[in-house]
């Protein structure tokens, strides 16, 4: 008797393929402020969380107010951070595009003003100031592409730290699996035509589909692999 595919049973929804809730969440966003108020805190706290490839680091101001942000190369326990726009340009320091002068490393970026940051916050990552055009600061990102975003938007000075974690060797797969398991990944991904016919539509000792892979819109979740609705496969013809 077969036993039901890896598909069916991820979509069935039970709590096999699902990640607890709240597990490993953080909130690691800039500090909301009036543009006339400016913070000034001391980093008391490392946290290594698995849903970020870069450390993170909570910051304690004077008023009694946290927040947990990305921590940058350089950045150490009792490091003095400032936030607002009288921050001074210093590692970890949290203030608005248009006092950042050019040139300068930057990263957690706001792509709209009071968003937390949402641009460059894995580890290594850094996007650099380009230039300054009225309302508007061009930056280049870690993918080379330029983008320009309001004056008004905030960034960390610095870059984040954990460069080059992603890049080290996994060696085992065991390794891999925990990392996977930590962010609810999908992994290990096996190709159908290398399992069992109780496996997958595609499965069989011949390792290829052997017959045509299209499959109806309507199908049923057990067969809907391949290609679902397609409107056409194949090499086109020349000529």
């Amino acid at each position: 008797m077969g036993k039901r595919l890896k598909q069916q049973r991820r979509g069935k929804g039970s709590n096999a393929y699902t990640k607890p809730p709240k597990s490993g969440k953080v909130d690691a966003a800039l500090p909301i402020l009036d543009k006339s108020t400016t913070l000034r805190g001391e980093v008391t706290e490392f946290i290594d969380n698995p849903l970020h490839t870069a450390p993170l680091m909570r910051v304690v101001y004077d008023t009694g107010y946290s927040s947990i942000l990305i921590a940058p190369e350089g950045i150490m326990l009792g490091s003095k951070v400032e936030a607002g726009e009288q921050a001074g340009i210093g590692i970890g320091n949290v203030l608005p595009l248009r006092n950042i002068a050019d040139g300068i490393y930057v990263c957690n970026i706001e792509l709209r003003p009071g968003d937390g940051g949402k641009l460059a916050r894995s580890c290594g990552a850094y996007a650099t100031i380009i230039s300054h055009s009225g309302d508007t600061v061009t930056l280049m990102l870690p993918s080379k592409k330029t983008v320009e975003l309001s004056a008004d938007c905030r960034a960390e000075i610095g870059v984040a730290a954990g460069g080059g974690a992603v890049t080290e060797p996994i060696m085992k797969a065991g390794k891999n699996y925990y990392i996977m398991h930590a962010v609810n990944a999908k992994w290990p991904v096996n190709r159908g035509v290398k399992m069992n016919p109780v496996d997958h539509p595609f499965g069989g000792k011949q390792h290829h589909k052997g017959y045509s892979s299209m499959v109806s819109r309507n199908a049923p979740p057990g067969a809907k692999v391949g290609h679902i609705a397609a409107r056409r496969v194949g090499r086109k013809k020349r000529g």
